[in-house]
């Protein structure tokens, strides 16, 4: 499976793309996926009520807030999110960040297995440089969760 191939999600926030999942490979156990993160932008908060989540940041300067405790997170390091607990994340530098994300066990239908627990406002491409180097808010899109 090529990251090229999957399709964008950006409705809460960040670019997540589920790569090994059961609909792409069959799996039965978990799935796996790519969240995308530009300078300013977040993935909103939300937890899992049947999965643990196993996260490993790519490149980027991330925090994460565990049950609105933050915690910086940075490439090379990983992480478990137990089920139930509610987490975020953020993207704290300067540029793009990525993490590699597995959820498992699988929650018995998928849409049981993510719960939001707040509204995001999604940003296009978090910032948009003007020719002058400086940089403008991209278009904002309110999301209801």
């Amino acid at each position: 499976m090529d990251l090229k191939d999957t399709e964008h999600n950006t409705r809460r926030g960040g670019d997540l793309r589920a790569m090994l999942t059961p609909a792409t490979v069959g799996s039965t156990s978990g799935f796996m996926g790519v969240a995308i993160v530009q300078p300013g932008d977040r993935i909103g908060e939300h937890y899992h009520p049947y999965s643990e989540e196993f996260v490993y940041v790519i490149c980027g300067r991330l925090e994460v807030d565990l049950d609105g405790e933050a915690h910086p997170l940075a490439p090379e390091q990983g992480l478990m999110i137990p089920a139930h607990m509610r987490h975020r994340f953020r993207n704290v530098g300067d540029e793009e960040a990525r993490l590699v994300f597995h959820l498992g066990p699988l929650a018995p239908r998928p849409q049981l297995g993510h719960v939001d627990t707040e509204e995001t406002d999604v940003i296009g491409a978090a910032a948009v440089v003007t020719e002058a180097g400086g940089a403008v808010a991209a278009g904002r899109e309110q999301v209801r969760s």
